[in-house]
Formats: structure tokens, sequence, C-alpha cells
């Protein structure tokens, strides 16, 4: 019986493929303030120039592909029943061939009502003023802004709770509620991490499962261990 690993992935393991990571350390995101593209409030304030950030942000997958820390993960579905737990919006994990994902933060290629956040299409396209969902309210980016309450939490801690191997890969794990997952996994499951940078996640695995380096030549010196050590 294949061992269940749940993996948490964040922007640093897309930074290898050329998107640009959540925040810059001077917390503006692609020069922009948090509060101007990514809540509801900014949304509120300027719809266009929200809909026109995340026109740009969608435009750029199309330009970028999956490294090999993503194809490396989608691999180990040979091997074990990997589940994996995303911040990133982006598309790469599925494009890798990975199939078993949980977007907490939403996904670029989808759109859904203004009023109803369950109503949710597929959008690849930009999305304009003007562009209404059939419930008659604007369209916006299906993305869970600040201040949003995170509608896939409840599955991903079903999905942390069960597993047997839990990875961090790309993720400083300073955005809650998904920093919180952790909590979540069985006192029995073996918690790995990849982070080049020493952030909070040293904190809750041992020194011998902690991989200081980037996200491919991370998961390349992990999917070793793991074959060696759990199949």
């Amino acid at each position: 019986m294949k061992k269940k690993l749940v993996v948490l992935s964040g922007a640093g393991i897309s930074a290898e493929s050329g998107i640009s990571t959540f925040r810059d350390h001077n917390g503006l995101w692609e020069n922009h303030r948090i509060e101007d593209v990514a809540t509801p409030e900014g949304f509120a304030k300027n719809p266009q120039l929200v809909l026109d950030f995340y026109n740009l942000r969608r435009k750029q997958l199309k330009d970028v592909q999956p490294n090999e820390a993503h194809k490396i993960l989608a691999q180990l579905q040979d091997e074990f029943e990997v589940h994996i737990i995303t911040q990133n919006v982006d598309d790469l994990h599925e494009r890798a061939g990975s199939s078993n994902i949980i977007h907490l933060h939403g996904e670029l290629k989808k759109v859904r009502s203004s009023a109803h956040e369950d109503h949710i299409m597929i959008w690849e396209n930009d999305i304009n003023i003007g562009d209404l969902h059939a419930d008659g309210s604007q369209l916006r980016p299906h993305i869970v802004w600040f201040g949003e309450m995170v509608p896939q939490m409840d599955h991903a801690i079903a999905t942390a709770s069960g597993a047997d191997l839990f990875l961090v890969i790309g993720t400083s794990m300073q955005v809650y509620p998904a920093a919180s997952l952790v909590q979540y996994v069985p006192a029995t499951c073996e918690i790995f991490v990849i982070d080049p940078q020493p952030a909070n996640t040293v904190s809750f695995t041992k020194k011998e499962n902690y991989y200081r380096t980037t996200a491919t030549e991370g998961m390349r010196k992990l999917r070793e261990d793991l074959l060696k050590n759990y199949t």
C-alpha cells in the first residue's frame, strides 16, 4: 500500500519557472501595494487596476513552464499517494502531471461571480469591466484575497490529517491559515522541509529532514531519500 505524501507548496517552487514570488522584501507585489490588488477593498475601490493586474499574471502563465521540482512531485505518484496543497494560483503542478491538487488561494485560470463565491468558471483570457456572470454580477479573479475566507481549508486539513509523510516546499510558513496545516498532521508523520532560507519551518522538523536548498535541488535529494526509506 502506497504511503500518503502530502505536500504544502508555496511561491518558491514556481520561482524557478520565472513566476514572481508573492511579495518582495519591500512589501510590494510586482510594484503594487498588497492592499490595492489583493483585497476586496482594493477591488471595490479600483476594479480596473485589479483586473489589469491579474490579466497580466494570467498572460505570464502562457510563457512559463513547470520546472523539475514540479515534475519530480508528479513522478512520485508512481510510488506514493501524492496530494498537493498549494498556496500558488498558477497551474504548474497540473501541467507537470500531478493529479490531486488543492488550491488554497484560488486559481488564475478561473473566475467567479462577485456576488457568489461558489459560482466559478474556467477563464483563460482577460477579464474586463462589464464581463458578467450569469447571475448578473461582475466577474472577478478566482483568487482568495486578504480578509476573505479560505473555502478549501477544511479539505486541506482533512488531507493533512491523513498524511504518512508531509513536505513543506517553497513557503516561509508566514501566511495563515495555510501555515497552520502542519499542526494537523499525525504525530507519527515524518515532516520534510525544502527551503533555502532559515525560517520558522525549522522548528517543526528534524535537522536531517531540512533541505536548505532550492526547490529543484531539494526535490532531487528528497526523491532519493523517499524512495530509499519509504517504499
